[in-house]
């Protein structure tokens, strides 16, 4: 019997709801700090100071009401255990109320940010199967650990106490069973290492993301910069020579490449996936500690990742594509293993996904589907290179030469295309600039859609592309430019009407 004592959330709960609202609030504040030519000294008699006030004062308006609304929601938010539901009501003016059974919880995501850790609270995301769009059924912003686990102890009684009542039958002359399925097995499946963090820094857009946010900041700044000086700085600067010249990049790149890697440090420090009574659990954080949980029966699609750099290295980074949340409300792809060595990848697959094949024999697109991995680059390229012609002759010319690596990307395109499948499992393999795998159950495919231009038609080759559940508009992978009777194929597969056709279909060689 469950006590309908209610429970508030902690009072800190009400500055992280505001601190949230702020961060919109942070775009509007930099157009409008930018614009007034970073001068807040406005005299109250000089003309047009009204006009000139109005957006900070629309500004302070709107972080007031983000205060208003987190303290209403902090004083009015109270959530209970009652007939195996957890319930949770909140609102001033517009009641909300949401009763979540707890057999139809599928997992508590955690969320440790400063203020959390500070008290020593958590936040709780609670996903069901029903939770769309990456958003949790409810969210606890503030509570205490001890209250989260009881949550979480809650749900574990609810769901033993219903299979105990479904099977009651099965499990009369079977006790011993009983509770060695009540025990919790777990087992570390993967923890990062420093290393691999440095490598994961290293070997990812971290410097190209830093390097470009510098840029975006002095260009902020662009109107107190002397350029002139910088100028005849730089051009007395090259006189001393080439090393010189290329000892200063060097130490850009390698600022550039600190900073990246004290932010993998902070975003996946102490990265551990640890196994657990049919569910994943991931987590990773060093400022702000997150916890998120994956229900193996909810995982939809594996992507295996290997972006130019990392496959250069031998190296990957596997992706899970869920139909639960993921660390944000807007994440439905979850980073399962952000950097792993591919000779070492398919022991932890095959342990934690036995039903799929890791190693595939690929059905390659055919030769004379080579130029449709490329030729259509053109109709974008053919113009950029008229105007840079047109307005930068005779150096416009120069742009000729990107023919040369859009050929070449195509090939490299063409190259990596494939698929495969095998019994229930479909495997697309291809290519925009980093290599995707794409491994997902018959059964887990929501559509699979063939098509075909009518200048693929004239060559008898045609593209394929399989959609899964995984946000609004879902995950797809789309094998392209493949032989007519590999598409249809591969369509017959996927009919249902034609269930046992895969049983006849072997492996392509």
């Amino acid at each position: 019997m469950m006590s309908n004592e209610k429970f508030k959330l902690h009072p800190i709960s009400a500055v992280i709801n505001f601190v949230k609202g702020l961060k919109d609030l942070i775009i509007p504040f930099l157009i409008i700090f930018v614009t007034n030519g970073f001068n807040f000294n406005i005299d109250v008699r000089q003309d047009g100071f009204w006009i000139e006030i109005i957006p900070t004062l629309i500004v302070v308006v709107i972080a007031f009401l983000y205060l208003f609304s987190g303290i209403i929601k902090w004083w009015t938010f109270v959530y209970w255990f009652e007939d195996n539901e957890l319930r949770v009501k909140y609102g001033l003016f517009v009641k909300k109320k949401r009763f979540i059974p707890f057999d139809r919880i599928q997992g508590l995501n955690y969320k440790e940010g400063i203020f959390h850790r500070i008290f020593g609270l958590v936040q709780v995301m609670v996903e069901t199967a029903g939770s769309t769009n990456g958003r949790p059924e409810a969210e606890l912003t503030a509570i205490t650990k001890d209250a989260a686990q009881r949550i979480e102890k809650e749900t574990q009684r609810a769901k033993q106490s219903l299979d105990v009542l479904t099977n009651v039958e099965q499990l009369h002359d079977s006790s011993d069973e009983l509770l060695q399925s009540e025990r919790t097995t777990s087992r570390v499946v993967r923890k990062m290492t420093p290393k691999d963090l440095v490598i994961l820094a290293t070997t990812s857009n971290g410097i190209g993301v830093v390097l470009t946010g510098l840029v975006a900041v002095l260009s902020q700044f662009a109107e107190f910069i002397p350029y002139e000086l910088i100028y005849e700085e730089i051009a007395g600067f090259i006189k001393f020579g080439f090393a010189v010249v290329a000892l200063a990049v060097f130490v850009v790149f390698l600022f550039a490449w600190i900073i990246s890697v004290l932010i993998t440090f902070i975003n996946y420090y102490d990265f551990t996936i640890i196994e657990e009574n049919e569910r994943l659990i991931v987590s990773r954080g060093l400022l702000e500690k997150k916890r998120v949980t994956i229900p193996l029966n909810r995982v939809q699609a594996i992507k295996i990742v290997e972006n130019p750099l990392r496959q250069l290295f031998g190296y990957a980074t596997i992706v899970v594509e869920s139909a639960s949340g993921g660390f944000g409300e807007k994440e439905k792809k979850i980073t399962l293993i952000p950097l792993i060595p591919k000779k070492k990848m398919n022991g932890p697959l095959q342990e934690l996904f036995p039903q799929f094949e890791w190693s595939p024999i690929l059905s390659k697109p055919p030769k004379r589907a080579k130029p449709f991995f490329y030729r259509i680059d053109f109709i974008w390229l053919v113009p950029i290179v008229g105007l840079c012609t047109y307005f930068f002759y005779p150096f416009g010319l120069l742009s000729i030469l990107l023919i040369i690596p859009t050929i070449l990307l195509g090939i490299w395109q063409y190259r990596t295309a494939g698929y495969s499948i095998k019994r229930n499992q479909l495997t697309i393999v291809y290519r925009i600039i980093s290599r995707v795998t794409f491994v997902v159950e018959k059964k887990r495919i929501q559509a699979l859609e063939r098509r075909q231009s009518y200048f693929q038609n004239r060559r008898q080759i045609a593209s394929i592309e399989a959609t899964v559940m995984s946000g609004l508009a879902g995950a797809s992978a789309k094998a392209p430019n493949l032989n007519v009777k590999d598409v249809d194929t591969v369509m017959d597969w996927f009919d249902r009407s034609k269930e046992g056709i895969e049983e006849g279909i072997e492996q392509q060689e």
